[in-house]
């Protein structure tokens, strides 16, 4: 769990829309929905369980996961985030209630919490550089009402979706509508048709975020950046993630091609780095950043990311990026040089955010 008081001041401080916002502008930066796990997560597991046998974890910790990771992610970068979820009502529920919306900062009034039904979980094992996951949990109830949200959607400036083949989720047509600008990824299709067609709310889209395996699929070509060149001639921004390898962007608009390699780290975990690179791609995109620096931003964080363990656990806030670029290496100083713009020169890194090993302590730890 974390705690917003003990996140540094500079999460607080630094608003990266702070010169674009006006009294007119909608109180929300980015809304988003889906579902809340609960993440349980074992580190320091030396190789695989084996059946028969107990295994020992030398560290533990539990956060809110799922759709949170996104969220987490965008709150800390100092979005203002509403979320729409369900949450159970059991001690599991409470607690990623809690973690959410008073550690992180996130608005929860469109969510709600259900009588009876139980949290969603997932527990995570980490070792050799892998990891294995466990999740058990039921569909939520639908909500009174003919739609999904008390209102649908809430005026925002963006919102995030993740797409399905043959799936149209209408509240992404109406954010769109009210000029919500849409920011969207996709799974992997389990169907194997790979049919870009079948994602009919793509119609919608400012910017379309697959890895290069997904756009190479859908795209029905060999090269990533082949991929991103024709899936821009479907949305406006098409942007291409090659793992450590960095990220490849077209701007159908502007004609303008970008490409960032990725910055070499030992990685731990990378459970939720894609929710984290296209959280940093947002805030880049909301503030008005040219398109080389959203790549080199996201990318960026998703590689603060995964050097640490779990989803929500491992988002990267602006005390980490602003450690990070005071120990930068030289080779990365001009192409990161936007940050000094960004980043108070007497920043501080403040606690550093640590797994809480149980469901939460009867008093503050």
């Amino acid at each position: 769990m974390t705690n917003r008081d003990s996140r540094l001041s500079l999460s607080a401080d630094l608003d990266p829309l702070g010169p674009l916002r006006d009294p007119q502008d909608p109180g929300c930066d980015v809304f988003l929905t889906g579902t809340v796990f609960l993440d349980i997560i074992f580190t320091g597991l030396d190789s695989a369980p084996v059946r028969g046998t107990e295994s020992w974890a030398r560290g533990m910790g539990s956060s809110p996961g799922g759709v949170a990771n996104m969220a987490t992610a965008l709150a800390r970068l100092g979005l203002r985030t509403s979320l729409a979820a369900a949450f159970g009502d059991d001690h599991y529920g409470e607690y990623c209630w809690d973690a959410l919306e008073q550690g992180e900062g996130i608005d929860l009034s469109m969510s709600r919490t259900i009588p009876g039904w139980h949290s969603p979980v997932t527990v995570s094992m980490a070792y050799e550089g892998e990891r294995t996951m466990v999740s058990h949990g039921h569909e939520a109830p639908p909500p009174a009402g003919s739609g999904p949200f008390p209102q649908c959607p809430p005026r925002t400036r963006a919102a995030v979706a993740s797409l399905a083949p043959g799936r149209v989720d209408g509240w992404i047509g109406e954010a769109a509508r009210r000029g919500a600008r849409i920011f969207a990824d996709v799974g992997w299709d389990e169907t194997g048709r790979w049919d870009l067609g079948a994602l009919a709310d793509l119609e919608h889209c400012d910017a379309f975020l697959p890895n290069a395996g997904e756009a190479m699929r859908y795209t029905r070509t060999e090269c990533p950046r082949a991929a991103a060149r024709a899936l821009a001639e479907r949305v406006p921004v098409a942007v291409v993630t090659l793992g450590p390898e960095g990220s490849y962007a077209v701007d159908s608009g502007t004609g303008e091609t970008a490409e960032v390699p990725g910055i070499a780290v030992d990685a731990l975990d990378p459970t939720g780095a894609g929710d984290v690179y296209v959280a940093g791609f947002v805030t880049g995109t909301l503030a008005g950043w040219p398109l080389a620096d959203r790549l080199a931003f996201a990318g960026l964080t998703a590689a603060l990311s995964v050097q640490e363990f779990g989803g929500s656990l491992s988002a990267p806030g602006w005390p980490e990026v602003a450690h990070w670029w005071q120990t930068a290496p030289d080779g990365l100083r001009d192409r990161y040089g936007f940050l000094d713009d960004l980043i108070p020169r007497d920043a501080s890194r403040g606690p550093r955010r640590r797994a809480v090993p149980t469901i939460g302590f009867r008093y503050s730890v």
